[in-house]
């Protein structure tokens, strides 16, 4: 399927992409506050195949050129200082899927300095996940480091970022449902039998998909008895030009009620960067952010 700016989809291929909008501007406009609450178009059983095309669809959608944002991390917690962090995100396409490098800018804690993080995020059938910090190696992470957090304190996991769900095979399909005034399909996703027994934690994770536009609205990671440990959800949208990229993502823990909050500070779209930005091998290599006169900067 080709791609354009008018393109339908919402890229949370990898940051939430995480995190990019591919709706064409026009389009979308209806989305966030429509007049009317458009009708549900459930009636009878739910049917897995509408489920199934729903999600096929989502897989194949994207956004043209390559991608940039300036963002930082909100660490808001119940009690507690928050703090912020701040980073950058380079995305692009391969032909496995969706690709992010992520650089994060870890503050200085007592004796420690603050020191850069950098994440390699593979999305598709074929998804993995690098990291490299400074004064290290780069490593690809095993299933169990993908739920650790990504900075200190933030509920923010190399899981979220990656969302590989979006291609496991087994889910339950719910139905139409109501969400924030629009209905969304709504699919339960299971986990492969590998994956399940690395981290049995995780028994599925539930998403929210537009019905008209398959946008990828909310997710929320489930336990054991269909328990919601953490949700992420879409808060606003920002226009770039003729196109809508997400604006703020919250990510929320259920059992402590901690937030982390993703804010895009600068954006970055139509760009061309060299493959070598998104090599493994190339994650300990420094990348110089576009030119000021390539982004558009954004309140957070």
């Amino acid at each position: 399927m080709a791609f354009s700016r008018t393109t339908p989809a919402l890229i949370w291929r990898a940051f939430f992409v995480v995190a990019l909008l591919g709706v064409g501007a026009r389009s979308f406009a209806a989305v966030s506050r429509p007049a009317t609450p458009p009708p549900l178009l459930q009636t009878g059983k739910p049917d897995p195949e509408e489920g199934r095309a729903a999600l096929e669809q989502m897989r194949r959608l994207g956004i043209a050129g390559d991608y940039f944002f300036e963002f930082q991390l909100r660490v808001m917690p119940r009690r507690g200082q928050e703090s912020v962090i701040r980073g950058r995100l380079w995305g692009s396409r391969n032909a496995i899927g969706a690709i992010t490098r992520v650089s994060l800018q870890l503050p200085a804690n007592g004796d420690r300095a603050a020191k850069e993080r950098r994440l390699l995020i593979q999305n598709g059938r074929r998804s993995a996940v690098w990291r490299w910090e400074e004064g290290g190696d780069v490593e690809m992470l095993g299933v169990g480091s993908l739920f650790e957090p990504l900075v200190p304190g933030a509920d923010l996991t190399a899981f979220d970022l990656q969302m590989p769900f979006l291609f496991w095979e087994e889910f339950s399909y719910e139905g139409v449902a109501r969400f924030r005034g629009r209905p969304a399909h709504v699919l339960v996703i299971r986990p492969p039998a590998e994956f399940a027994a690395k981290y049995p934690a995780l028994s599925g994770v539930r998403v929210h998909l537009d019905t008209q536009f398959n946008a990828l609205v909310q997710t929320e990671l489930l336990a054991a008895g269909e328990a919601v440990t953490k949700t992420l959800s879409v808060i606003d949208l920002k226009k770039i030009e003729e196109q809508w990229i997400v604006k703020t993502i919250d990510v929320r823990d259920e059992s402590t009620r901690n937030k982390t909050r993703f804010s895009v500070v600068a954006a970055g779209l139509e760009l061309d960067f060299s493959k070598v930005v998104f090599e493994p091998g190339q994650l300990e290599t420094a990348v110089e952010s576009p030119r000021a006169g390539r982004l558009v900067r954004i309140d957070p």
